[in-house]
């Protein structure tokens, strides 16, 4: 029996509230209309771009985290004015504001450029560790913040997110009488995923020859393990990198992998509408997250 699949959102134009200027690709702010006693909120549309499956990748990223209980934006697929697309629901409302990773680490880390997007070796994760410990008073606060982000960084290894850099994660802040109260914002944005850049023809070769794991292996994050190295580690060589170095900051996200059912993931991938996903892409991208976590079921909890 086939999961039923996701539904698709119709963004109507007179929903739409203004453009996005943060970011490489198209997208948009919009607000659906409601029924009077119905809560309204923004979200953001992104176009994705050209042969890419931008879209289904951040779809299924967001059902693995749900999955695995990992705090993140809600993501549904969209289209609008016939184009495809994904639609994120805003997570900055009710007084609380996003502060991007750049900005905390610029605060945080001597001569770090926030402007820097591409290539920046200055986004280790020494460097984050450090920012989230000057930027929370508690010792406690500032190991529940790392916790969290540790978990996103198991999920980036699960879907193979190279694009974790210093405006896509951040903090949440609300002030609360003279002071900021705040915590690690949602995992977002996780469209350079999967393969999602991909042609099917390379798609089916990799598979062919087996080398699905390979090309996990080699895709370049944007976190660096050091500074002076050239290129951001692969999401799956962080992970077993930091897990090393921080066992029980990474053991609750580590156990979250040991116990997820591999059958989660094809319904998950199973959901994505024929029309929207092709069969190869499909197959490229659960053999993608089973390599994953059998890898990261292997590093030492």
């Amino acid at each position: 029996m086939h999961p039923d699949p996701y539904p698709i959102i119709s963004i109507q134009p007179e929903w739409v509230l203004e453009s996005e200027a943060m970011g490489s690709k198209d997208k948009f702010w919009y607000r659906e209309s409601k029924g009077e006693h119905e809560e309204e909120s923004d979200w953001l549309f992104k176009y994705a771009r050209t042969t890419t499956g931008e879209y289904w990748a951040e779809k299924i990223a967001a059902e693995v985290a749900h999955c695995l209980k990992i705090y993140h934006a809600r993501v549904e697929l969209a289209e609008f004015q016939g184009d495809k697309g994904s639609t994120t629901e805003s997570f900055a409302r009710d007084g609380r504001e996003l502060v991007h990773g750049n900005q905390v680490m610029a605060g945080a880390v001597s001569e770090y450029d926030p402007e820097t997007k591409f290539r920046q070796s200055k986004h280790t994760l020494e460097n984050i560790w450090l920012a989230i410990d000057k930027t929370f008073v508690t010792p406690d606060g500032a190991v529940r913040a790392k916790t969290r982000m540790a978990e996103y960084l198991v999920l980036d290894a699960i879907v193979g997110n190279t694009d974790r850099h210093h405006e896509n994660w951040g903090l949440l802040r609300k002030r609360s009488g003279e002071v900021w109260k705040g915590s690690i914002a949602p995992s977002f944005d996780h469209a350079s995923s999967l393969g999602r850049e991909l042609l099917d023809e390379a798609r089916q070769r990799l598979l062919a020859e087996h080398r699905v794991g390979k090309y996990a292996e080699k895709a370049p994050g944007a976190i660096f393990l050091k500074e002076d190295d050239r290129r951001g580690a692969s999401p799956l060589t962080l992970v077993r990198y930091a897990a090393v170095a921080n066992k029980e900051i990474f053991r609750p996200a580590l156990e979250k992998v040991h116990k997820l059912d591999l059958a989660l993931l094809g319904d998950i991938v199973e959901r994505v509408p024929p029309e929207w996903m092709s069969a190869h892409a499909r197959q490229f991208a659960l053999d993608f997250m089973c390599y994953s976590v059998g890898q990261l079921r292997e590093v030492p909890i």
